[in-house]
């Protein structure tokens, strides 16, 4: 595999899919994991390019028979990441982006130990509050749902291996755009990647820790 894994969590109203769609538009190397999942599409999402959506039913029929490296419950809906598909990613090597809750993630990470996980959070639970209000899509009392996971889920930020704090939306991209490219130059996806060239200066890649 000469790709690289990004996993990018984030309490609901943190601004990970505005920073997963930024880099997705400005990085052709990337490519997003579409997940399933039960819930209805919001405002102008499209079925396969944010989710794939689908029947509770749907949902439960391919998570027995298996087709799910993860799947989780949030706010009431089903959410997996389907093995088809991330394994045609793999494939190709491309450089695959989960964006994913934590329940998710923490299941990607026993699959995935190399892949590099990244937690956006808020500039304050107050900011929080304004962005989830702000969307006006959602009840009050759906709200405070999403307000309550977040605060269990920011519990969670020291399982990630970095941290971007989502105050101004273009120095957060800047720091995940770094945190891209420090990937791609790890010692094992540059050996993968470029394996002639390893050989032919004599570099020893048995010992790649990934």
């Amino acid at each position: 595999m000469s790709g690289s894994l990004f996993i990018i969590s984030a309490p609901s109203g943190a601004g990970k899919s505005t920073l997963v769609n930024a880099m997705l538009a400005g990085d052709d190397r990337l490519c997003l994991s579409v997940s399933h999942t039960t819930r209805a599409p919001r405002g102008a999402e499209r079925d396969g390019r944010e989710y794939h959506f689908v029947s509770r039913e749907a949902f439960l029929a391919m998570r027995a028979h298996g087709d799910f490296f993860e799947s989780a419950e949030v706010h009431g809906n089903l959410y997996g990441t389907s093995r088809a598909a991330v394994a045609d990613l793999i494939g190709a090597g491309r450089d695959v982006i989960f964006e994913i809750d934590c329940q998710g993630a923490r299941q990607l990470r026993g699959v995935f130990p190399a892949a590099v996980a990244v937690f956006i959070l808020p500039p304050s639970m107050a900011e929080l509050e304004r962005r989830l209000r702000g969307r006006g899509t959602e009840s009050g009392e759906v709200v405070a749902r999403r307000l309550a996971a977040a605060t269990e889920e920011i519990r969670q930020a020291s399982l990630f291996d970095y941290v971007i704090i989502n105050d101004e939306l273009s120095e957060a991209l800047r720091q995940l755009q770094a945190i891209v490219v420090a990937a791609r130059h790890r010692f094992a996806t540059v050996s993968e990647r470029e394996r002639r060239l390893f050989a032919d200066f004599g570099i020893n890649t048995s010992q790649v820790s990934e």
